[in-house]
């Protein structure tokens, strides 16, 4: 739903669309509550601010923006890096994703491309542009920046391609062309295969020209196969499901559910279960009763939160039915601040919840403390690049 944001802003007047983005404010820099205080590249443990070289699982916020809006540099695109014993697994790749690993001290070492050597896995949420804009360009250099790796290929796990397009919003609209009518929906591994027709000339070249190996030998792309459990229908909500295994890597459990992000669907949240304890990565969603069961007893909850006075303001710079069709439609899809820490992260008993994917990037952190309310746990504002140690230290 983050892309109806972005079209609607772009369609505003340039004064209106000034006005709206001044209204929202321009912090870009926000910090952890007082309950639990944490900076880029410290641990949020207890109360203090501690290095995580000595956590064998880490947290780490690549990117914590909502949106593929740039409202704000003090935020990139949404990526998130659960890191076990080095090794290194992503959901999502937003905008700066690959630059934001090799600053967050995850890249390996030595001469050469190594920017991947260390990933094991990627895991895409859903096919929202925000969630998947690096994955083109880390796709495409993979073969270059992998130097020094001795695992098998990174799996990449995501969609599949949805069989039916989303319903029209506002219902009365006119019917708009379908783009790429062949296959409207591809998953992450159709998506994939029209990387490669549309990097042919650089894969012929350096195949050709260097003996390079393309792209392939590095990724084995997995789409998460639902088909057991929902036909996906126009309206994209999803039913009642169980959580589900995604892949055993060695001593690193992780387990998937399908959340509400209507009607975009699939759309996906993962657990991570290591020896030091447990994360959970919501995606996009409205609070879900699959993630809520997901998430039971976690140690961290990484979830999505919008500020409603962000739709509000949209609502009223828009104007009229179709302001307040859309400020609906953006919080029947999303999590507000109000809803994230009562709704969703006390019924689930997690012991810290960690705002993410923050919209708008700008947002307030005054505003992303009203989080904490109706919620017993800690309450972290994520911030790029912050870095959480998960269990106790070696």
């Amino acid at each position: 739903m983050c892309d109806v944001i972005d079209h609607a802003i772009a369609r505003l007047p340039e004064t209106s669309r000034r006005r709206f983005l001044q209204t929202m404010g321009a912090s870009a820099v926000v910090g952890g509550l007082s309950l639990v205080a944490a900076t880029p590249a410290a641990a949020a443990t207890g109360g203090g601010q501690t290095s995580t070289s000595r956590f064998r699982t880490k947290l780490v916020l690549l990117g914590t923006g909502g949106g593929p809006t740039l409202l704000s540099e003090g935020r990139a695109g949404i990526s998130t890096a659960v890191v076990y014993d080095g090794a290194v697994y992503l959901v999502d790749l937003g905008h700066g994703a690959h630059m934001q690993l090799t600053k967050a001290g995850l890249a390996g070492e030595g001469f050469g491309g190594r920017s991947l050597t260390n990933v094991r896995s990627i895991l895409f949420t859903h096919m929202h542009s925000d969630h998947v804009a690096e994955w083109p360009a880390t796709y495409s250099t993979g073969m270059t920046n992998r130097v020094g790796a001795t695992s098998d290929p990174i799996r990449v796990f995501g969609p599949g391609d949805r069989e039916t397009l989303p319903r029209v919003f506002p219902p009365n609209r006119p019917t708009p062309a379908v783009v790429n009518p062949e296959r409207p929906s591809p998953g992450i591994s159709g998506m994939t295969g029209y990387l490669d027709q549309a990097f042919a000339a650089d894969f012929n070249d350096r195949i050709r020209d260097s003996g390079a190996p393309g792209p392939w030998p590095y990724f084995s792309m997995t789409d998460i196969d639902i088909s057991g459990m929902w036909a996906v229908d126009e309206a994209g909500i999803p039913p009642r499901v169980s959580p589900f295994a995604i892949w055993q890597d060695g001593e690193v459990r992780i387990t998937a559910t399908i959340v509400d992000h209507r009607p975009t669907a699939p759309a996906f949240a993962f657990r991570f279960d290591t020896p030091d304890g447990s994360v959970v990565v919501s995606g996009d969603t409205a609070p879900s009763a699959n993630l809520i069961e997901l998430a039971q007893g976690a140690d961290y909850l990484v979830h999505e939160v919008i500020d409603p006075a962000f739709a509000d303001q949209l609502a009223a710079v828009v104007g009229g039915p179709a302001g307040q069709a859309l400020k609906a439609h953006l919080l029947v899809s999303h999590t507000t601040i109000e809803q994230v820490g009562r709704d969703v992260a006390e019924p689930a008993g997690v012991k810290t919840l960690v705002l993410s994917h923050i919209a708008p990037s700008n947002a307030d952190v005054k505003r992303l403390r009203a989080a904490k309310q109706g919620f017993s746990g800690d309450l972290i504002i994520g911030e790029d690049l912050m870095q959480i140690g998960v269990g106790a230290r070696s």
